[in-house]
């Protein structure tokens, strides 16, 4: 145990804000001086830290001066009181005692910092996963023009081997493959968007960023049996966000609806205006409906949370947590219900995002 003896109130402060375990300050310190400086320090303390004052003080009756000094003490927080004259095994035994609770609020502080690393990389794990899994979609999405490409291909070196090739059939077949081409270069030109994108929030179009998402699942949705319903009851729907992240939470939504309907069904999706009645502020709801089983009640309370799931060993439990960690980042809101009644079962997020004003549009475009 190392002691240090300040030579002012500034200096207390300074030994506290650089890593002191407690401090021992006699009454008569804070005569005639301020004591702002460790006010300001105590005050300033990260919400881990609750630093640690013995205080020595006079015994007696209490006087004009003891109650002043009663009040400046108000504001100093975790005070140890100890009146003199005081058996060095007190002062000991206090000072000791402190310091174990000090170093019990450092523990915290570590776990903390654990806490928040771990979190950063399960965020970072669920993003890589998103990108798989937006890369997979492309791939077949990409794949599929060109399978017909392929087979059309074959089509026309079968008609032109013929002595009397149809013209028309080769017309047909040139225009399929030019069609399914311009399919391709449609995705690789969205594929280069989402690399070019900028990584700060800027004004965009939430309905344009839902449509990309629709467009990468459009396949999946098809082959589960999924049609798709989008209805537009917005005039603009442009909000402040940056376009990765409002996607990576539309396609946790969306693939989780999609896992939700195996047996097929359709996928209804809202973007509509929303007006806050406390302050009137307006903005873009985004609402996405699915047919599915709904979310059990036990599981419902806890779907934020990281590791929960109802996929069993194929969901990793990250995805509606990432969600809600972007959309507390960003300010927006989300609300969900959901029906698990026979004919009626079904799941509804809604994720509601401050819509950008016209001067604040061209001021983050300008940006």
């Amino acid at each position: 145990m190392a002691a240090y003896v300040a030579e002012s109130v500034a200096d207390a402060a300074r030994s506290i804000l650089d890593g002191a375990g407690a401090a021992i300050i006699s009454e008569e310190a804070f005569a005639g001086k301020s004591i702002r400086p460790l006010i300001d320090a105590l005050q300033n303390q990260p919400s881990w830290s609750d630093f640690p004052l013995i205080l020595l003080t006079v015994g007696g009756e209490v006087t004009a001066q003891s109650e002043r000094l009663r009040e400046f003490r108000r504001p100093l927080g975790n005070i140890l009181l100890l009146e003199r004259p005081i058996r060095p095994e007190t002062l000991l035994s206090t000072l000791e005692l402190a310091l174990r609770g000090r170093q019990r609020q450092y523990q915290i502080r570590d776990q903390i910092q654990q806490y928040a690393l771990a979190q950063k990389a399960l965020l970072q794990s669920e993003k890589l996963a998103v990108t798989g899994r937006l890369a997979a979609s492309i791939a077949h999405e990409i794949n599929n023009p060109l399978e017909a490409v392929t087979n059309l291909v074959y089509l026309i070196r079968e008609e032109v081997s013929r002595r009397e090739p149809s013209l028309e059939k080769l017309k047909r077949y040139l225009g399929d493959v030019e069609q399914e081409l311009q399919r391709v270069t449609e995705i690789t030109k969205q594929t280069l968007r989402f690399y070019r994108e900028p990584s700060q929030p800027n004004a965009i179009e939430a309905d344009s960023v839902l449509n990309s998402v629709l467009t990468l699942y459009g396949s999946r949705l098809t082959a589960a049996g999924i049609s798709v319903r989008l209805e537009v009851r917005a005039e603009s729907a442009t909000v402040l966000s940056t376009p990765g992240e409002l996607r990576q939470v539309l396609a946790n939504i969306i693939g989780n609806a999609s896992d939700a309907m195996r047996g097929g069904g359709q996928l209804r999706l809202r973007i509509s205006e929303h007006e806050d009645w406390k302050n009137g502020g307006r903005s873009v709801r985004l609402s996405i409906a699915d047919e599915g089983s709904g979310i059990p009640e036990d599981v419902f309370p806890h779907i934020f949370e990281p590791f929960v799931t109802t996929k069993g060993e194929t969901g990793t439990g990250l995805g509606l947590w990432v969600t809600s960690e972007i959309i507390k980042k960003n300010g927006w809101t989300i609300q969900v219900r959901t029906c698990r009644e026979p004919g009626r079962s079904g799941t509804v997020f809604s994720i509601v995002i401050p819509k950008l004003k016209t001067a604040e549009r061209r001021s983050s475009q300008a940006a």
